[in-house]
């Protein structure tokens, strides 16, 4: 079983951008409308052009990724490194470092561990 999450979005080509460069995601599907990314053997991320299909973006509104990291500080240079701008690491009550950041849809990504 694979599990996939398809985000459809407004802002088409930063989106793709902010995947692919930014986050440097491995593409296992590309069309002109739609990218589909491996996060892991049985889990992907997909973006879909909204403005050619029947779905709407929701903007970013109540959508949380979460992506569990083995060391939170090399996956911060990374990103840094890419021109993305996480917000700096801080400790939850739970114990668990985190980071976040947003990509172009409003979406909201935490980085943990």
């Amino acid at each position: 079983m694979v599990v996939n999450t398809i985000l459809y979005c407004e802002k088409w080509a930063d989106t793709v951008a902010f995947y692919k460069t930014g986050l440097q995601l491995p593409v296992t599907v590309a069309q002109d409308w739609f990218m589909e990314f491996r996060l892991t053997d049985s889990t992907c991320l997909s973006i879909a052009d909204a403005g050619r299909t029947t779905k709407n973006s929701s903007r970013g509104q109540g959508h949380l990724i979460t992506f569990q990291v083995r060391d939170l500080a090399e996956t911060r240079t990374l990103l840094c490194g890419a021109g993305l701008s996480p917000t700096p690491v801080e400790t939850h009550p739970w114990g668990a470092n985190v980071m976040y950041l947003d990509d172009p849809e409003g979406n909201r990504l935490e980085f943990w561990c």
